[in-house]
């Protein structure tokens, strides 16, 4: 009896040893400034810029083909006469925009798998080699129908690195890093998109087929850059937890800070343990299906909405922007300069939400941005009144540059800030590659509407597809006011509780979570 006792005893002395660490550490995340964090972390914020490397691809192929349509080479070589003019017919650029759409639908649905099977670091390994076989094909096409399967197979390595970014970056950094770190998942989109109209601009002039080979063939160069990185890089901790592998999640936190000194980093392992734990209690298995129930549905449907909203709330618009510049009368020449300073404003716009967020919560960013980009929209629409008039014109190319400015400072990297928040850190590779693929999903239906929305032997909208987005993206403001909570300030542990306890958006940054955190996993 006396030993049961004794034994009664120990184990409530180590649970509460447990306890008070985990209370530590996550006051000391939360005192935790950026800079200083910065400072700790040096190692995790290389990481996961380098893993952002992936989604400059997923950015870049894109935007180069749609950028495409606009580029005499390329009309002239795959095109069809209208009017005495070479184009691309509206079926063919439905065609190959939802080649890339349908394989990264695919893929960001077949990613859930091997990223917990084989870690963040082996999977992106094997889709670098899968990008490097397929970039051959869009380079040697000789037809529209091999560039279009070509797009279709790079897509679904396009679907795997938009989903394992975030999650890795979510997964190596800290609270005071983690707005910054997974923005920066936006900020690489955007370079890849900028790459792309600068490459495109650049070779507007040329008339033979290197105006289209050589912006292929730059593709190859970041799944090279990244296979040889990824010898050196550290796995996640969190799925190395997962894996049992302890020693070798307090291996990798050790290559991810500048800290030596043991006991800090135990003491954020037993963290990165209690939450694993405590996400084991509230779900016992990670399947898609785990996805859908209880509080990780409301997760689901979150991270799920704010990904779409990227879709359906106008971004469409600016994926066919130099397209939409020369359809609103704009010469081709303009329409490229046009192209290539609507990304460069969507760089600085991404580089101003990192401040932006380190003040101010996600939700109010994201809501003040949502408004003032449905205000564009429909200007854009009004602004398509007058017909045949220059200055509306370039007044309409102006706006959608203020509206690429916008989204890029608030709705376009608060996005990817939120589904690595929102969802648990178990399921969180799964609900990111839902989320993912129904935003592909939406994709592939904007990406048979633009071509004939916007082409002038279709539906020859040009300015007034801004009043269609412009209530759609009303509609989705009154969601966010209703839906989206506020994840600014919450470690991973203080978010599941949250969650779990059914807190409504609009309570969220008040709610206490400090008892809640005293009263985890009790011994019964």
């Amino acid at each position: 009896m006396n030993d049961k006792i004794q034994t009664e005893d120990t184990v409530d002395e180590k649970h509460g040893t447990v306890l008070d660490t985990v209370i530590q550490v996550t006051q000391a995340e939360h005192e935790l400034g950026f800079w200083k964090g910065a400072k700790l972390y040096p190692k995790a914020v290389f990481w996961s810029a380098f893993f952002c490397i992936a989604v400059i691809m997923a950015g870049f192929d894109p935007q180069l083909v749609s950028s495409f349509y606009a580029l005499p080479a390329f009309q002239k070589k795959y095109g069809q006469l209208y009017e005495g003019e070479y184009i691309i017919s509206a079926p063919w650029q439905t065609g190959l925009g939802m080649g890339n759409a349908v394989g990264q639908l695919v893929g960001a649905l077949a990613c859930g798998w091997p990223l917990e099977r084989f870690g963040r670091k082996r999977t992106l390994a094997a889709c670098c080699c899968w990008s490097i076989a397929w970039i051959f094909m869009q380079f040697f096409s000789s037809n529209l129908t091999i560039l279009c399967i070509g797009e279709i197979f790079a897509g679904l390595g396009y679907g795997f690195y938009v989903v394992i970014a975030p999650v890795y970056a979510s997964d190596v950094c800290p609270l005071a890093l983690r707005g910054v770190l997974t923005a920066s998942v936006n900020l690489a989109f955007v370079i890849g998109q900028f790459i792309a109209q600068g490459t495109a601009a650049g070779v507007e002039s040329k008339t033979d087929a290197l105006a289209y080979k050589i912006p292929f063939a730059i593709q190859w160069v970041w799944p090279v850059i990244l296979l040889v990185g990824l010898c050196f890089a550290p796995e996640s901790p969190y799925w190395l937890v997962r894996q049992g592998r302890r020693d070798d999640a307090k291996h990798a936190l050790e290559k991810l800070t500048s800290n030596k000194d043991r006991t800090g980093l135990d003491a954020m392992l037993v963290l990165i343990e209690e939450t694993d734990l405590l996400e084991r209690e509230i779900e016992a298995s990670t399947t898609y299906l785990d996805c859908f129930k209880g509080s990780n549905l409301r997760r689901t449907e979150i991270c799920t909405m704010v990904y779409l909203i990227q879709v359906i709330g106008g971004n469409p618009l600016i994926g066919y922007s130099t397209f939409f510049f020369t359809q609103a009368g704009l010469a081709s020449a303009n329409a490229f300069y046009m192209g290539v300073g609507n990304t460069a404003l969507g760089f600085v716009g991404t580089c101003l939400s990192w401040p932006l967020m380190l003040k101010h919560g996600r939700r109010t960013i994201y809501i003040r941005g949502m408004a003032v980009m449905t205000t564009i929209l429909f200007i854009i629409g009004f602004l398509d009144i007058p017909k045949h008039n220059t200055g509306a014109i370039w007044a309409q190319a102006t706006f959608m540059d203020i509206w690429t400015f916008v989204y890029q400072m608030t709705v376009g990297p608060i996005c990817f800030v939120l589904i690595c928040e929102v969802s648990s850190t178990r399921l969180r590779g799964r609900t990111i590659a839902i989320a993912t693929a129904v935003q592909s999903l939406f994709g592939i239906v904007f990406t048979i509407g633009m071509p004939y929305m916007l082409s002038s032997e279709q539906g020859d909208w040009k300015g007034k597809a801004g009043y269609l987005f412009g209530a759609i993206s009303a509609c989705c403001l009154v969601w966010c006011y209703l839906r989206l909570p506020e994840t600014f300030g919450r470690t991973f542990q203080e978010l599941d509780i949250i969650f779990d306890a059914g807190i409504s958006a609009r309570k969220f940054a008040s709610y206490e979570v400090v008892q809640e955190v005293h009263e985890l996993r009790k011994v019964e």
